[in-house]
Order: C-alpha cells, then structure tokens, then sequence
C-alpha cells in the first residue's frame, strides 16, 4: 500500500505525450501562413539602389557578349535572367517580345538583355529560333555566377537598369501580361524619367 500512495500523488503528465505534436501543428500553421503571405514577385532585393554587379558573360554563336558597360550606356535596360529549360520562362516568352517590340520603350532608347542561367548554347538557339528572340544582347551565364552575383533566386527574374547602371526595380517569376503593363512598364518608364502612363 506505501507504493501506490505516491503514484497517485504525482500529477499526470500525459499532456507531455502531445506537446511535441502541438508545436509541430503551430509551426505547420505558421510556414504555411508565411508560405502563402505577399507576393514572391515582390521579394526584397538589396540590390536595388546599387549599382549593378558586374557582367563579363560570353555572347551565344561567337556574337558580342554582355558586359557592365551594355548596362551603363545612358538608356535604361531590362535584364531578363531565364532557362531555355525553365518552364515558366516559356510562358512569360510572348510578354518578352511584346516589351521588346514596344514603340514607345524603344523610342526612349530601351534595350532588353537576355542572360542565359547554367543552359547550353544549342538549346537557347533552339529555344530563341522557337518563340522569337526579344534580346539585343546576350549573355551566356553556364555556372550561374553572374545570377548569384545578381540575387537571382530562381528563374525568371527581370531587372530595370537605369542609364547610369543602378538597379532601379527587380521583379520575380514570369511576367505575365497584366503585370506587364501594370508593374513592368510603369518601373521602366520610372527608370527612365519620364512619367507612367
């Protein structure tokens, strides 16, 4: 009898058994809240402000390649990081040739640059010769330096440079044609000077 009266005087932590799933629920609660919180287009770049990072990439077929002095020319110019394997790079394609085919950006000097992260020349010319090539210039990046030299968080990723070489706007995954007009241009019009329609 002496050894059961101290067992029921201890008081019961069965509790204990759930606490390790409870933190788990609140932690799951809480990534999937953070996960789904903002848009991922309008990721914090530190970057902007700054002036661009350096480019001293090779150009595809022995062309002219891209280099720092491309992005400080006097004319604001759009970088476009993309994959020929990147599926998301093909969807925003059509949004890239209308940006590049746009009267007005042109007759503001606007250039769009193309860099192609860790691809195979063979298979940007496929990918180009397929859908169009919306770039004036481009720059072979085959081990992705100059992207993490960039921020680049996955492609693609579209930067507006300003005529001096500053980063003036960074925008994350495909364009889309809303986000075109809505956000694109009017940073690229910003970066420019003049005011957005």
């Amino acid at each position: 009898m002496t050894g059961a009266a101290p067992e029921a005087a201890r008081p019961s932590r069965r509790w204990l058994a759930f606490l390790p799933a409870a933190v788990f629920v609140v932690l799951a609660a809480l990534l999937f809240v953070r996960l789904y919180a903002g848009d991922p287009a309008k990721l914090p770049s530190a970057l902007i402000g700054q002036s661009a990072p350096q480019l001293d990439l090779p150009g595809l077929d022995g062309q002219a390649g891209l280099t720092d002095a491309d992005l400080r020319r006097g004319h604001v110019t759009v970088v476009n990081v993309f994959g020929s394997w990147c599926a998301p790079c093909h969807d925003e394609h059509p949004n890239l040739m209308a940006l590049a085919a746009d009267e007005a950006l042109k007759a503001k000097g606007v250039v769009v640059y193309g860099v192609a992260q860790k691809d195979k020349p063979d298979n940007v010319r496929r990918f180009l010769g397929a859908l169009g090539d919306p770039y004036a210039k481009i720059g072979l990046d085959p081990d992705g330096r100059a992207g993490i030299d960039w921020g680049v968080y996955g492609v693609p990723e579209t930067f507006v440079v300003r005529g001096d070489g500053t980063i003036a706007y960074k925008y994350v995954g495909p364009i889309t044609a809303e986000a075109l007009e809505s956000e694109v241009k009017p940073q690229i019009l910003k970066a420019a000077g003049a005011p957005a329609s």
